[in-house]
């Protein structure tokens, strides 16, 4: 019964959030907030992302202050940002929105920063959708913290998509399966100011805006300093 519940307000949200996109003020702000969880995990490195995972990053996900929606029970509901690597660097962002069931019981009810990254082309494939059911459409798993852990076992290295949550300071991996993420399709054209598809963005066809050059650059930063430090 409970699971159904979930499932009719997991659906309710993704279906009346369609129709509620922000104004662009809104979206910048949502950039800046992004920018800001990535700014703290790089000031704690040896607490955020390992570096072989940061090294093979194909996309990442940032969704600050992920909240449990008062009104629907066992729910959770966030609006975040996404960019993917591309041959020629970071592509720009779009925009995002999470919903599910499980969320809540481990952060307890507050409110949480949301990293997801995609580590190879199937989690960037599943990216390109309308949505993806985190565990069911691509395999997903809590991720390792650490500098120099790694994701050895094999349910981590088979995952499409490793997820972690920041919560009061602490930075953990998160379980996150039965979570749906998709296209906020309402949002994205109101901060390009026409239709463009997630592809064309995702894949480095149209330049990142001056808004959203900050963030770009702090994922390049975090994603791919790890690479450089491998490289030696």
């Amino acid at each position: 019964m409970n699971r159904s519940i979930q499932q009719v307000c997991l659906c309710v949200v993704l279906t009346t959030s369609a129709f509620a996109a922000a104004d662009l003020q809104k979206l910048d702000q949502r950039i800046d907030a992004a920018h800001a969880v990535l700014h703290e995990l790089m000031g704690t490195p040896d607490k955020g992302i390992p570096e072989d995972i940061a090294s093979k990053a194909t996309c990442v996900a940032v969704i600050p202050s992920l909240k449990k929606g008062a009104f629907l029970v066992g729910a959770e509901y966030g609006q975040g940002v996404l960019t993917c690597r591309t041959a020629h660097g970071w592509s720009a962002p779009v925009f995002i929105q999470i919903a599910g069931g499980s969320f809540g019981l481990q952060a307890g009810g507050q409110a949480t920063d949301l990293v997801l990254v995609a580590t190879n082309q199937e989690g960037f494939q599943h990216l390109l959708k309308d949505k993806v059911k985190l565990g069911g459409d691509a395999s997903a798993a809590a991720g390792p913290v650490g500098r120099n852990s790694q994701a050895s076992t094999t349910e981590l290295a088979n995952a499409a998509f490793l997820s972690y949550s920041r919560s009061k300071g602490l930075f953990a991996g998160v379980d996150l399966n039965g979570d749906v993420v998709n296209q906020n399709v309402a949002d994205t054209t109101t901060y390009y100011g026409k239709a463009l598809p997630y592809e064309t963005i995702l894949t480095g066809g149209v330049p990142t805006p001056a808004s959203a050059i900050h963030f770009v650059r702090t994922v390049a930063e975090l994603f791919h300093a790890s690479a450089k430090r491998k490289s030696h």
